[in-house]
């Protein structure tokens, strides 16, 4: 079982909705902060905030902090005596709260629309500290908060919420959070439900105690009660979020505490931003965690930057993206200072048209890239050399069905002696590999083969006229990658030179003219849109005209 976790999400919709998209996994774990804000503006935001803090230094001062904010303003407001400033104040507070409820509940809804992308793939959610209680909410179906689920055997189990006052969210709506020690032992709600449940994962907002929970210049924040659960219960995964900074993974008593660092971008106490897009992939098989990568969505591109795994009875960290570490590691961002590619029209109205095709992905599709995920991990054990894939067609669309072809791209590393790939002893091998594991299930046509080291050479040395090039540049602007850690050095190299990629996606613009224009192309959409209609789905009117315009059809 694959199980895919992202933490934090801070209001990154679109950003969760190319997470579904472009990934396949047997389970998704969306957890908290789901909300950046409250409202639609931050300057209501920022209003909100003040009388909030307000409120809360008033509640202080008069020993009222056992009293939520929001139930002590009630409280003013009812008392004889209280003054026109506090009851000016007050009502504007209440009114506030009331927009904050109804805004918050919107965009649980837009968050429940982009999560239903996933028909047949169980995607819950858990609230943090910026959350709404979810059971009130358009996503109470996928809440894990007090909840748990048997997904393929593991029993998966959730407490959200934090031990912490945040301003700015009104805490009438919050989670209750209850753990021993932020109760003084008064109620343990937490724990008991867990033991009552007796989880093999266990998702938290707020970190264990000692492990991922470490504030700058405050020290640790966790939850004692959770740590003490899991050094004592066979949990095997404990996933949480909440720090961002204090991320990674670690292992304690057989439990592995994994904090993925934040989803989405989020504004720094310095005034700076964190990127984020960063999330975990966790494999299991026979009720044990096989491998864990840690990974990062910049786009609609997927880095994966550390694999985790078992060697020799022990748990080894190995760096696949050094660069993209070493800018975590240091709190820096990376893919925020990178210029980003503006495509050319015919290669951006593609995209547009791809991205809606895929927000209906048939499960064929996702059978398919799992299929040659499993191939290229394969090829990687057998031949000790590594393989990408950039998939076309009906799979990169996402509109496979039963009998639908594969489509790829190969991309290999052959000797710099070597200039024909048909003599490429990598080549042959993948392709005899490739036979024997797909062909019984799939029919499938390698369209092409490009040398990553000639491409490679030909970026650094500037060379416009290198047709493999040229077709790397087009390939990986409108594809769908497979194991794409074998491609994306390539492409990082190619992104430091934006003018360059650019000029090469120019000299092909003229091919693609041709290709859109082609029968063949023609009747693919088609084909896509008819295979839509069976299953329900009209084409919008919108989407409709942006594939009119790309086949260059006045027709409809």
């Amino acid at each position: 079982m694959r199980l895919i976790y992202a933490a934090d999400i801070h209001g990154a919709f679109e950003r969760v909705k190319a997470l579904l998209s472009e990934t396949v996994a047997d389970l998704y774990i969306i957890a908290g902060d789901l909300i950046d804000i409250p409202f639609y503006t931050m300057n209501t935001a920022i209003n909100y905030h003040e009388l909030q803090s307000f409120f809360h230094g008033l509640r202080f001062r008069m020993k009222k902090e056992e009293m939520k904010i929001d139930d002590f303003v009630d409280e003013l407001l009812d008392m004889p005596d209280t003054s026109e400033e506090i009851e000016e104040k007050g009502s504007k507070y209440q009114q506030y709260t009331i927009r904050a409820r109804r805004v918050l509940q919107q965009k649980y809804k837009v968050l429940e629309n982009i999560m239903a992308i996933k028909q047949t793939t169980p995607v819950f959610s858990l609230p943090g500290n910026y959350d709404m209680d979810l059971k009130y909410t358009s996503l109470h179906e996928r809440d894990l908060h007090l909840h748990w689920h048997n997904v393929q055997g593991l029993k998966i189990a959730g407490y959200g919420g934090a031990n912490i006052w945040t301003p700015g969210i009104p805490e009438r709506y919050v989670v209750d959070y209850q753990d021993d020690n932020s109760t003084g032992g008064k109620r343990k709600e937490m724990i008991g439900f867990f033991k009552a449940v007796n989880p093999d994962v266990i998702v938290t907002h707020q970190p264990a105690h000692g492990i991922h929970d470490r504030v700058l210049q405050f020290g640790t924040s966790g939850s004692t009660a959770l740590r003490s659960f899991c050094d004592n219960n066979p949990v095997l995964a404990c996933l949480t979020g909440h720090i961002h900074a204090d991320w990674g993974f670690q292992i304690s008593e057989k439990t592995i505490y994994l904090n993925p660092s934040n989803f989405g971008e989020v504004t720094l106490l310095t005034g700076g931003v964190s990127e984020g897009g960063f999330f975990y992939a966790l494999e299991f098989d026979n009720h044990t965690v096989q491998k864990i990568i840690f990974k990062k969505l910049v786009d609609d591109r997927i880095y994966d930057i550390i694999d985790y795994f078992q060697e020799k009875g022990r748990w080894v960290e190995k760096i696949i993206d050094q660069e993209r570490y070493n800018a975590l590691k240091a709190g820096e961002n990376y893919d925020m200072k990178i210029k980003k590619c503006s495509h050319i029209p015919e290669i951006q109205l593609y995209n547009e048209i791809k991205q809606f095709y895929r927000m209906s992905q048939t499960d064929e599709t996702e059978e398919r890239l799992d299929k040659l995920e499993e191939v290229a991990k394969l090829i990687e054990e057998k031949l000790q050399d590594d393989i990408g894939m950039d998939v076309l067609g009906s799979t990169n669309m996402g509109v496979c069905q039963a009998g639908s072809d594969i489509d790829f791209v190969l991309y290999i590393r052959c000797p710099e002696d070597v200039t024909n790939l048909n003599e490429c002893t990598q080549y042959k091998k993948a392709q005899a590999l490739l036979e024997e594991i797909l062909r019984p299930d799939y029919a499938f046509h390698i369209m092409d083969c490009i040398d990553l080291g000639v491409v490679e050479r030909a970026i650094q040395e500037k060379n416009y006229e290198c047709e493999m090039t040229q077709r790397f540049v087009s390939y990986r602007s409108i594809c769908r990658p497979i194991n794409y850690r074998v491609i994306s050095p390539v492409e990082d190299l190619l992104n430091k030179d934006m003018d360059f990629r650019s000029e090469l996606e120019g000299s092909i613009q003229s091919y693609l003219k041709i290709f859109i224009n082609t029968s063949q192309n023609t009747r693919s959409f088609d084909k896509y849109e008819n295979r839509l209609n069976a299953i329900g789905i009209k084409l919008p009117e919108s989407i409709r005209q942006k594939v009119m315009d790309y086949l260059n059809r006045n027709d409809k």
